[in-house]
């Protein structure tokens, strides 16, 4: 267990995420790229600095290459994070590297969007990988 400075609020470290968890299923039109969307507004985890919850949007896109992400077991990966403490920016890369691990697609791009706190919305995007047709450089695409 961890605990923020100042006012207690406990939480977890990264050790107690799950990527263990993650299982995948066959994609069975290797070649054919297809983008899958995965989305969930109900992603949660706990801030660092301050030990208070951090809740947002989450996106996953992705083009299998071999492997397709299966969702129960996303589901319990996501839900890792639910009492863990990490930062906005750490989260996103590490669940983009939880999943290249995973299914190792040919591109997966996360978006995190997380809620208004204090005024600032913030909103996390990282990719991995390069999708038909993109010119070199050009990875992620905007929203």
């Amino acid at each position: 267990m961890v605990e923020a400075e100042g006012r207690r609020f406990p939480f977890q470290g990264v050790e107690a995420l799950s990527p263990e968890a993650l299982e995948t299923f066959p994609y069975e039109y290797p070649g054919r790229e297809a983008v899958v969307e995965i989305s969930s507004d109900e992603f949660t985890a706990v801030c660092p600095y301050s030990g208070l919850p951090d809740f947002g949007s989450l996106t996953v896109r992705y083009v299998p290459a071999r492997d397709c992400i299966e969702l129960k077991s996303f589901k319990y990966y996501l839900h890792s994070f639910r009492n863990v403490g990490i930062y906005q920016e750490h989260a996103a890369n590490r669940i983009l590297d939880d999943l290249v691990r995973c299914c190792a697609p040919g591109w997966i791009e996360i978006v995190l969007d997380y809620r208004l706190r204090g005024g600032i919305h913030t909103v996390v995007t990282v990719c991995q990988g390069r999708r038909r047709g993109r010119k070199p450089g050009a990875v992620c695409e905007p929203g």
